[in-house]
């Protein structure tokens, strides 16, 4: 994994952090999309691949997802349990592109990122998340 980034409510900033803790069924803690009184299904943790951001001329980061990763198909973890760490997550749906990331980064975003821009997961068993842990199909 290259990069972990957790953000505030109702900013745009985010922050990059070297491990996280994450809570199964509620999130990242200390993230904007926490949960804590249960996250619904798909919203507790976000992956993108470090390639696509970089192909698009984006930094890590400046897609608004929460993990980076190298070397993995993220798309195909949809459906699938998978680890990232000793995090145990499950794939729930592509994250698509919207208006609000292309307000943040430019026009024409979301044309590039289709079915590109990562995917959406729950945490079904928590545990720490550190910038370097692979990601792992189960």
């Amino acid at each position: 994994m290259d990069a972990i980034h957790l953000g505030a409510p109702r900013t745009p900033e985010l922050w990059t952090v070297e491990s996280v803790q994450a809570v199964a069924g509620k999130g990242l803690e200390g993230d904007r999309h926490f949960h804590a009184d249960g996250a619904p299904s798909g919203q507790a943790l976000t992956l993108v691949a470090a390639e696509v951001v970089e192909e698009i001329g984006l930094r890590a980061g400046d897609t608004r997802r929460q993990v980076t990763v190298r070397d993995v198909d993220v798309n195909a973890l949809v459906g699938k349990r998978f680890r990232v760490g000793e995090v145990e997550c499950f794939g729930v749906e592509l994250c698509e592109p919207c208006r609000h990331l292309e307000e943040m980064t430019r026009p024409g975003i979301i044309k590039e990122l289709t079915h590109r821009a990562g995917i959406n997961a729950d945490i079904v068993v928590g545990g720490v998340i550190r910038v370097g842990d692979p990601v792992v199909e189960l």
